[in-house]
């Protein structure tokens, strides 16, 4: 108890997260008189998964477009096909953000790279500034449920590495956050052709419909590329990141010669530092897991909760709860890591399939990024765009109240979850 405190404590002053992992496990197994050689063990084992290779290699290659001139490509695609409707730049918006985040995989990352195209460009179109500021700010969040997103990969690894019986699949992880990727998309493009309704359309040229195809000629078909070949039987997971990495370097180093050879290895060092981070924690997280799964800490959970709820409705409700207060306090890779193995073996007790908890999971975590009073986009707006942080609350709140009705229908509707995959 005493040594649990003072982790905490550690952790709550800044102590980096693996070393204080890392100090629980070692912690753990010393007084449970086991070899200390478990921890390595634990992280070599992690090391021998082929679908790991995606993980960093995705990662790398959603830097390199964050680093070229793929965003405002996509900006200029998605507004010459939508910017006909009511509200269409604003729909424009969160189409291009979900899938600028589905390759990057960082929220951050989408409203620092998109948030300078599309905050002057509403504006410009006499947007109001509190609902401009709101749109970016969730935004930023959507996509993390579209392939090939790295928290949807990561939990699948999490779930594997369990060995709990429940197999989840890298593959069936992309096709159960499709549906439910889209319906927040949707809902919310619903809410901006509602609000937006009396503003005057601009007219949808075939013209410029034809120049932003051609300018992206080279980006447009990567997405078909990534999950026609997964799914089509062509190449496995980890395959596709390898030729994704391929292909985008072709494109922004040979072909629109946007990145100088010279600006590689920092963009590699950039996009390793995070992979590197996520890996030791996960790695660590494992061993501190087996930890607790001999001191039977799962079942001693699942004992307390079922002496207050009963019945799995009960249980899904308080974690959503417990889920949105995560999101606010821990970015989504740290929370997938230390709480998913403590709290995929009591989902499964409650009846809840592992698929449809990594869904209901990311959900949570993707709108807790805005949820007031410390979600993190919320904050990383306010700085990128030097307004009061109380403003964005404000701004963010009809976006957020949307998304919290998406992850109800998420969590009670399994079907929307499961039917792709096929459970």
């Amino acid at each position: 108890m005493v040594v649990g405190s003072l982790l905490l404590l550690l952790a709550l002053l800044g102590a980096p997260l693996f070393a204080v992992i890392a100090a629980g496990a070692l912690t753990a197994f010393l007084s449970a008189d086991i070899d200390l050689a478990a921890v390595p063990i634990e992280v070599y084992r992690l090391a021998e998964m082929p679908v790991l290779l995606a993980i960093p290699l995705f990662t790398f290659a959603g830097y390199l477009l964050g680093e070229g001139g793929a965003p405002g490509r996509l900006v200029r695609v998605t507004h010459a096909l939508m910017g006909w409707a009511p509200g269409g730049l604003a729909i424009v918006a969160l189409i291009s953000c979900a899938m600028f985040t589905a390759f990057t995989g960082a929220s951050g990352v989408t409203i620092v790279a998109l948030g300078a195209l599309l905050y002057p460009a509403l504006t410009q179109e006499g947007y109001g500034d509190d609902f401009n500021l709101g749109l970016i700010t969730t935004s930023g969040s959507l996509g993390l449920l579209f392939a090939p997103s790295l928290p949807l990969i990561l939990y699948a690894v999490i779930v594997q590495q369990l060995g709990l019986g429940r197999s989840v699949s890298v593959d069936a992880m992309f096709l159960a956050g499709l549906l439910p990727g889209l319906l927040m998309l949707a809902l919310l493009s619903g809410y901006v052709l509602w609000t937006q309704r009396g503003r005057p359309r601009s007219s949808m040229t075939w013209t410029e419909v034809r120049a932003a195809l051609i300018e992206a000629r080279w980006e447009v078909p990567l997405p078909f590329i990534v999950l026609g070949g997964i799914y089509g039987g062509v190449f496995a997971v980890s395959e596709a990141a390898t030729v994704t990495v391929v292909y985008v370097l072709m494109i922004e180093v040979l072909v629109n010669r946007e990145i100088a050879l010279r600006d590689l290895p920092r963009i590699m060092r950039s996009s390793m530092t995070l992979v590197g981070g996520i890996l030791v924690i996960l790695g660590l997280s494992l061993a501190s897991t087996n930890a607790m799964i001999d001191a039977e800490v799962p079942t001693r959970i699942f004992d307390a909760m079922q002496a207050h709820v009963s019945d799995k409705m009960t249980f899904l409700i308080l974690l959503n709860l417990f889920l949105l207060g995560l999101g606010m306090m821990l970015d989504i890779f740290s929370a997938l890591v230390i709480v998913i193995p403590l709290l995929l073996p009591v989902a499964i007790s409650y009846g809840v399939d592992p698929l449809h908890l990594g869904i209901i999971f990311l959900a949570n975590m993707q709108i807790g990024y805005f949820t007031p009073p410390v979600g993190m986009n919320l904050f990383i707006a306010s700085y990128r765009f030097k307004k009061p942080v109380l403003q964005l609350y404000r701004a963010a709140l009809p976006f957020f109240f949307i998304l919290l009705a998406a992850v109800l229908i998420i969590t009670y509707w399994p079907a929307l979850s499961l039917s792709l995959p096929g459970r």
